[in-house]
């Protein structure tokens, strides 16, 4: 792969208010004194934006005045015809409503589509922001656990079944691609698990941020593209943030097919003093635009760049470290590693990545009890960063491989 876009730059993110980066963060998270730890836990990416978005934000910028705006009249256009043509999507411009964010709008949903005491039904080990926000909003977690067989994770239908037919389960969060697992759900699991929540009255909200970001031989199937009775029993949430790392401009959309449902949430807005079609940033919505329009060679660039740095990864663990296994990367640049076979209590296994490697990593237990004993990675740095982290994981584990 030619680098024309310079993946391998380090850009040092430091002291510039990066939550990934900013040592208050880190020790507030992992504790005084860990400021300085190499950090690999939060999903954004360490490369510079495609130049594509950077000129369209700059041609706005230069004209000085940026009061009450519009979204960018291009953009839905834009988003339109960028899921038609990678994930053959055909999505209606009415039935799209800006949000500041997907982890917003997790909350949202939660707050409008069910009332306190209610289920919310979630596929752990998962996002924990899940979690948190049926917690915050005083509903319920319904765990419906992932099936972990050989190395690879699938969907407990008969659990999904039991658990669902509880008509105290009004929402179903649906993590496609799965964040942690990094699996790509395929067209049957999808229709199974939709079935199910169609038959049980359970509304799906379908997070697909990482839809963009699957590897080579695998491909995203939207779930509002299964079929019209899917479509209209879920809303899917989408971003150019995660995509093109652009979660800093506040920019996310809700696809809701169903006239009642957007009719519903529009009324929820006008509530929180929202307009009735949502709200986002002024040049998040630019920026997501120039994406759409003119980032896919960028796009093309950065996916093998991304599975190259899998591969690395996983090679050298997986042989410097016996026993230590690198799960398979079908989408999201977040690769699963299951530290298990070691033996190492969990408070043992998280002190030897912070205090021994010096790495900050989203711990498995933060996702849920089936996470103990793995660890999230972020890959999407440039391959030195990763280099040094990965000779920093291998000289701390190696005295516990047999």
């Amino acid at each position: 792969m030619e680098d024309q876009w310079n993946f391998n730059q380090v850009i040092d993110r430091r002291n510039t208010g990066s939550v990934k980066w900013e040592s208050s963060v880190l020790e507030q998270k992992f504790g005084k004194g860990r400021g300085n730890l190499l950090p690999l836990w939060v999903a954004d990416m360490d490369f510079a934006c495609p130049n594509v978005i950077f000129n369209a934000m700059e041609q706005r910028l230069s004209h000085n005045v940026f009061g009450y705006s519009l979204n960018d009249s291009r953009h839905n256009d834009a988003l339109i015809n960028w899921f038609e043509r990678r994930h053959g999507w055909q999505i209606q411009k009415k039935s799209i409503v800006n949000t500041p964010g997907i982890v917003p709008a997790v909350h949202y949903m939660i707050q409008c589509f069910t009332k306190p005491g209610d289920g919310v039904l979630i596929q752990p080990p998962v996002y924990y922001p899940f979690a948190q926000a049926i917690h915050t909003n005083g509903r319920q977690v319904v765990e419906n656990p992932l099936m972990l067989n050989q190395y690879r994770y699938d969907m407990d239908f008969k659990d999904l079944e039991e658990k669902t037919r509880d008509p105290r389960v009004k929402l179903s969060i649906l993590c496609s691609p799965h964040n942690p697992v990094g699996r790509v759900w395929q067209r049957d699991e999808l229709e199974r698990f939709g079935a199910i929540c169609l038959k049980n009255n359970v509304l799906v909200f379908a997070d697909e941020i990482h839809c963009d970001l699957v590897m080579p031989g695998f491909k995203h199937t939207s779930y509002q593209s299964i079929s019209a009775e899917l479509k209209q029993s879920s809303i899917a949430a989408i971003a150019a943030s995660k995509t093109f790392n652009l979660a800093g401009l506040a920019h996310s959309c809700l696809v809701i097919s169903n006239e009642s449902y957007r009719h519903e949430i529009g009324s929820f807005f006008n509530c929180l003093g929202l307009n009735s079609t949502g709200t986002s940033n002024l040049f998040g919505a630019i920026a997501a635009r120039a994406a759409y329009e003119g980032g896919e060679p960028w796009l093309c660039d950065l996916i093998h760049y991304i599975y190259d740095n899998y591969l690395y990864l996983k090679e050298r663990i997986e042989k410097e470290l016996p026993g230590v296994r690198v799960f398979d990367l079908e989408a999201t640049y977040l690769p699963w590693i299951d530290f298990n076979p070691l033996q190492l209590p969990p408070k043992q296994l998280i002190e030897i990545i912070e205090e021994k490697a010096g790495i900050a990593l989203d711990h498995g237990n933060w996702f849920g009890q089936s996470g103990a004993g793995f660890e999230r990675i972020n890959i999407a740095c440039p391959k030195k960063v990763l280099s040094t982290a990965v000779d920093a994981i291998i000289s701390a584990f190696i005295p516990f491989c047999k």
